[in-house]
């Protein structure tokens, strides 16, 4: 049978649905204006509603004093944005920060020497990468003071920067985040640091800190409810630790059924997607944003738009 197309059914434009509408358009912006109002002159669609939503939903945080959980990929710290960090914590935007094992390095060696990341590449030919003597001496003495003193390694190291007057350490995020007193948990899995193969990084010190770390991070998360949680650019680590601290605390009955999830990348992952944007959000009244962009540019814009008043 021949497919007669003069039957196909047509609707009417003016009655059909449409995701876009001219009222959405962007507007232009002249020399002069506020950021304010850039970011009201977005269009209102995809990623630049997403965006503002996120702005909402972390002052909105502030504004009921909920928790604002930024968990940071080691990337973040490489890229330069440490001031904006530092700032956001300085304006009460955040009230914890979770690192993975190599952004806690990172931040260490900008705090000691006002330089970091190696070039992997170079080095690797020769087995120099990740030799660094002063690194894994300052977490080896962190991890000893830590399992002597029976705390987390995000409780420590902050305050040894400060305590043994690191001279760079007031760009330091873990420095300023003792000295605000913001939380910060640091997660770590074995073998993936260059601390590791050095002689005196022992395993049983470092997995006591690490788990201190992982039961303070649940207490976090226990207090989630109106809150906001975003991961920027960890693509595995965060986001196991977050799913499974958000399981851990709904086994125990707290309240997580409301709150606002975001990842900042510069690709989309899988776990970051599964893990922290959709996952723990779609049992409740909680919203999800994935926006995609580097971190050097997205951080800042986000950090100016929370400064903004609008």
């Amino acid at each position: 049978m021949k497919i007669d197309l003069k039957k196909l059914k047509t609707v009417s434009l003016s009655k059909r649905k449409s995701k876009v509408r001219i009222s959405d358009f962007a507007r232009c912006t002249k020399r002069g204006d506020s950021f304010a109002k850039f970011i009201q002159s977005l269009p209102k669609v995809l990623a630049a509603e997403d965006f503002k939503g996120l702005i909402f939903s972390i002052k909105k945080a502030k504004k009921h004093k909920r928790t604002v959980l930024f968990m940071l990929g080691a990337h973040v710290v490489k890229c330069g944005l440490n001031p904006v960090i530092i700032d956001l914590m300085k304006k009460g935007f955040i009230t914890h920060i979770a690192l993975n094992g190599a952004g806690a390095i990172h931040d260490f060696e900008l705090a000691y020497a006002g330089h970091t990341s190696e070039d992997v590449e170079a080095s690797i030919k020769d087995g120099s990468f990740g030799m660094s003597r002063e690194t894994s001496q300052f977490f080896n003495r962190a991890i000893d003071k830590a399992a002597k003193e029976g705390k987390a390694l995000g409780s420590v190291i902050g305050r040894m920067i400060i305590q043994e007057k690191l001279p760079y350490r007031q760009f330091s995020i873990l420095a300023n985040a003792a000295k605000f007193r913001v939380g910060v948990t640091i997660h770590v899995a074995f073998g993936t640091d260059i601390i590791h193969p050095h002689p005196g990084c022992d395993g049983a010190k470092l997995g006591r800190a690490a788990m201190a770390d992982f039961h303070n991070f649940i207490e976090v998360v226990s207090g989630i409810e109106g809150g906001v949680v975003l991961n920027i650019g960890s693509a595995v680590i965060l986001p196991e630790v977050f799913l499974k601290a958000v399981s851990t605390v709904r086994n125990l009955k707290f309240k997580t059924q409301n709150f606002t999830a975001a990842c900042l990348d510069m690709i989309r992952h899988y776990r970051p997607q599964e893990n922290v944007v959709r996952r723990p959000i779609t049992c409740g009244k909680g919203k999800g944003y994935y926006i995609v962009g580097h971190h050097e540019i997205m951080l800042p814009l986000l950090h100016r738009a929370l400064i903004e008043q609008f």
